[in-house]
């Protein structure tokens, strides 16, 4: 350490050699291990917190598309609708939908069921149907029969919605409607004969365990409708959905009406966000626990090293010189504790992604697993603020060492 600065070089003997308070250097480990704890366990929160919002975006953006646009008065003909949208700047792609609610049973199950008709060929340009499919497939749907025959028209259900009807592909359902037959009792529900022609896992619960797909010529004949509900648009910046969907009645007209999918799912998103926050916070008191004790390790040591302090000073050391050696002894604290304790919560949170070793309730938050990513802007937020706070907290007892008086630390030596 002989080319070290003076200052450093201190600063390392005294955090090095022995002292004969060893309370001193208690308190100095107990330092660094709560930056590192504390380091360690916000790396791992907000990964996780990261990584869920991700990993829900993800696929709420696969089962949903970007926008959706309205119109006042119905859209009478999508395919006239869907070359002015697609003219539209950042649109790539566009598809119609009919929506509408149902029951269906098979095997003497009746479930509750989400309808949805799509235009087979223009769905999986908004959505990731086609890739979501595990068995059948989507080209089934506007065949009678869909992939097993027999006349009836195919349904593509969700694969947890099948294993709950204990269904497979060229099983018969029945699906019942609010659309019945007029009677001399009034309407009268009619159960319609589908056949399973899919099943697929867009990877939400809410998807798989309750919506499925059909053409939209049989959307049409189960809801009793002319034309489509809405046209469903993918853009290529999923930030700037909100942007494109107000661009479009300003575009097209003020009959037409457009939700993106941000607005629709901010709740969830902004309960996210706040939780994010609030443990971030919550945890980063941890690091402020840590600093407090490295001022008080510092302090100690002020108060064990004043000879020597005063030595140095009557030897020509400034004040600037002694302030920089207890600053730079609780940076070292500091940034052993924050590397160990980043280094650590990475690796961790790699470990824990990697395997997916922490399993939850699919039914409750939508995903089998916890995933964790770190980014790098709150790994390097992460490391810059405790070096920060470890920094600041070494700015009084250092202060304090520089006012020492060498005649008053020496009189009674």
């Amino acid at each position: 350490m002989t080319d070290l600065p003076f200052e450093l070089h201190v600063a390392f003997r005294y955090l090095l050699a022995k002292r004969k308070q060893a309370f001193i250097s208690v308190i100095s480990l107990i330092s660094t291990l709560g930056v590192t704890v504390g380091v360690m366990a916000l790396v791992i929160a907000l990964a996780l917190m990261t990584g869920l919002q991700q990993e829900l975006r993800d696929r709420i953006l696969g089962s949903n598309a970007h926008v959706y646009v309205f119109k006042t008065g119905g859209i009478a003909d999508y395919r006239t609708e869907i070359p002015r949208l697609l003219a539209i700047p950042h649109v790539v792609g566009a598809a119609p939908a009919i929506q509408g609610m149902g029951l269906l049973s098979a095997a003497g199950d009746t479930v509750p069921i989400q309808i949805k008709g799509i235009d087979v060929a223009l769905e999986p340009q908004v959505t990731d149907i086609a890739r979501a499919i595990q068995s059948g497939s989507v080209s089934a749907l506007p065949t009678p029969g869909g992939s097993g025959g027999g006349g009836a028209d195919g349904i593509l259900l969700g694969a947890d919605l099948a294993a709950k009807l204990g269904v497979r592909v060229g099983d018969a359902v029945s699906l019942i409607t609010t659309q019945g037959t007029v009677s001399p009792f009034g309407m009268l529900p009619r159960p319609r004969r589908l056949r399973v022609a899919g099943t697929f896992s867009l990877g939400l619960y809410e998807f798989d365990s309750t919506y499925g797909f059909v053409s939209l010529d049989v959307a049409k004949r189960l809801f009793a409708k002319d034309e489509v509900d809405l046209i469903q648009l993918r853009v290529d910046d999923i930030y700037r959905a909100g942007d494109i969907a107000k661009a479009i009645p300003a575009a097209l007209g003020r009959e037409y009406l457009t939700e993106d999918w941000a607005a629709m799912n901010k709740p969830l998103f902004s309960a996210l966000w706040l939780e994010k926050m609030a443990i971030s916070m919550t945890i980063g008191l941890i690091v402020m626990v840590a600093a407090l004790n490295i001022v008080a390790s510092l302090i100690l040591l002020v108060m064990e090293k004043h000879r020597d302090i005063a030595i140095l000073k009557t030897m020509g050391a400034s004040a600037r010189s002694v302030t920089a050696i207890f600053m730079i002894q609780g940076l070292i604290i500091g940034m052993v504790g924050t590397t160990v304790g980043a280094s650590a919560g990475f690796a961790i949170s790699y470990v824990l992604d990697r395997y997916k070793l922490i399993r939850v309730p699919v039914d409750v938050y939508q995903v089998s697993h916890v995933p964790f990513t770190v980014l790098p802007l709150d790994f390097a937020l992460v490391v810059l603020a405790a070096v920060v706070v470890c920094f600041v907290a070494t700015i009084y007892p250092s202060r304090q060492a520089a006012r020492l008086d060498p005649a008053q630390a020496l009189r009674y030596e």
